[in-house]
């Protein structure tokens, strides 16, 4: 399913347990690693003289070379590059330019309140890439093995829950894993009216159709029916219901959509997926939907 996969990395803390991930995952597609690092901010360090330029660029040329040994290793083919400028701006420039069928990046991976914290170039890279962006926490806690086993895909009928299904689905028939299509109907904002029973009711029809509009998206992409569990759930948040599913079901990864639009809002990517980004305890795998203007 993934025959180009780029892994940006600064060769920091995570960057190791994160990569053996990334290895994992292109031996079981056979796919070429792009290993890239960016050298600084262009109008930073590397303008400041030629022996700093020197200095920045041979430790990033370091970095992505002990990369594409540890690769070399598990027979992975690798592409190395540096490159100069804002870190977000060359890893989504450079994922356009070849065509990458995903990105792989690090949160910080830290606990209490900076674990909130994505870290700017990745929040920035999966706010503006179009390739599919895989957002690993690299804690020594998290469980990391691949192939994924079970796939959570939460769904509500919306073009971004769509294009992450049908992507999803094609992940967990590429690795036989199952796939849980979950859809929470949200509470929170309904009142005290005596036709709330009524309007609850009404949501989980709703929410049973997407999940049953799910089941048969995902067998046509050719997952076996066996191996898809649909859910309904009702809930007082979006995100902490997903999260709580996760953990309750021994979730491995959970892939969802962002926004496809132009201009600003591009850079929306829809606070439920954001909160997930900051808070699941797994892999979280972003898919961007067909722009509209």
């Amino acid at each position: 399913m993934f025959e180009e996969v780029l892994f940006p990395t600064d060769g920091g803390e995570g960057a190791t347990r994160v990569l053996d991930h990334v290895l994992d995952l292109a031996v079981a597609h056979e796919a070429t690693l792009h290993v890239l690092t960016a050298a600084g901010p262009g109008g930073d360090r590397l303008t400041h003289g030629d022996e700093v330029a020197e200095a920045v660029e041979s430790e990033a040329e370091t970095i992505v070379a002990d990369a594409a040994d540890r690769a070399a290793d598990r027979g992975v083919e690798t592409v190395t590059t540096v490159r100069r400028g804002e870190p977000y701006e060359a890893i989504v420039e450079y994922a356009e330019e070849t065509g990458v069928g995903l990105v792989v990046m690090p949160t910080h991976g830290r606990t209490g309140i900076e674990r909130l914290v994505l870290g700017s170039t990745t929040e920035r890279v999966v706010r503006r890439s179009n390739a599919p962006v895989l957002t690993v926490q690299p804690d020594e806690e998290s469980d990391l093995d691949y192939p994924y086993e079970r796939i959570l895909v939460p769904i509500d009928g919306s073009d971004c829950a769509t294009t992450a299904l049908s992507f999803g689905a094609g992940l967990a028939a590429a690795d036989d894993a199952t796939l849980n299509l979950l859809s929470v109907v949200d509470i929170a904002h309904l009142g005290l009216d005596v036709r709330v029973d009524l309007q609850i009711d009404q949501l989980k029809s709703n929410a049973q159709q997407f999940v049953d509009d799910g089941v048969r998206v995902a067998t046509e992409t050719g997952v076996d029916e066996a191996e898809i569990t649909g859910h309904v759930e009702t809930g007082t948040s979006i995100y902490r219901t997903i999260c709580s599913y996760v953990d309750e079901h021994d979730i491995d990864l959970v892939v969802m959509g962002t926004h496809g639009r132009t201009g600003l809002d591009r850079y929306l990517l829809g606070s439920v997926t954001e909160k997930i980004l900051r808070t699941a305890s797994v892999p979280v795998l972003t898919v961007r939907e067909r722009q509209i203007e």
